[in-house]
């Protein structure tokens, strides 16, 4: 198992059986020491069991990022319950590590299997990750990020920009 999803799963095992938040590693991969957007995964069974992420950096490092994001990731999506101590053996996990999301000036630019998302219309923002199962058309991708946002899939008066991951599973 790749170190960065070792420590999303740490993270969240600690924080579901325990109450507690670990520390970020003595010894960290050069991965962890930079800083940068990054979302966590959680399946079960294969199905997503939550996803939380920054698209740009909040801490001071993706080690830190990453445990804040794997521990929200079981614990506050609100599309689902809270883990609970008996899932952990079934989660599995990825840590998507985001690159600087880039401002494009036409959708030619997208590709739904290479870069993910953003949309942007005043506060309202949406974001949709790369290479996900079922999303397979650049419209596509928009209309989900753009519903996610709170805007409507009509509305062609956003602001898009477009990031690449690298995944980790």
């Amino acid at each position: 198992m790749h170190p960065l999803v070792q420590l999303a799963r740490k993270a969240v095992e600690s924080y579901v059986r325990e109450g507690k938040v670990i520390a970020p590693p003595d010894e960290l991969t050069e991965e962890m020491k930079q800083r940068a957007g990054v979302f966590v995964s959680l399946k079960k069974k294969g199905q997503l069991r939550g996803c939380i992420g920054t698209f740009l950096p909040t801490t001071e490092n993706v080690a830190t990022e990453i445990i804040k994001n794997a521990i929200s990731a079981a614990t506050e999506d609100p599309r689902f319950f809270p883990v609970q101590p008996e899932e952990l053996d079934e989660l599995e996990y990825s840590v998507d590590i985001l690159s600087e999301p880039e401002r494009v000036s036409d959708i030619s630019q997208l590709d739904p299997k290479k870069y993910g998302v953003i949309v942007t219309r005043g506060p309202l923002k949406g974001l949709l990750l790369p290479d996900l199962e079922g999303v397979d058309t650049v419209e596509e991708q928009l209309r989900i990020a753009k519903l996610k946002a709170g805007i409507s899939p009509y509305d062609e008066d956003c602001e898009i920009y477009r990031f690449s991951v690298k995944r980790y599973r």
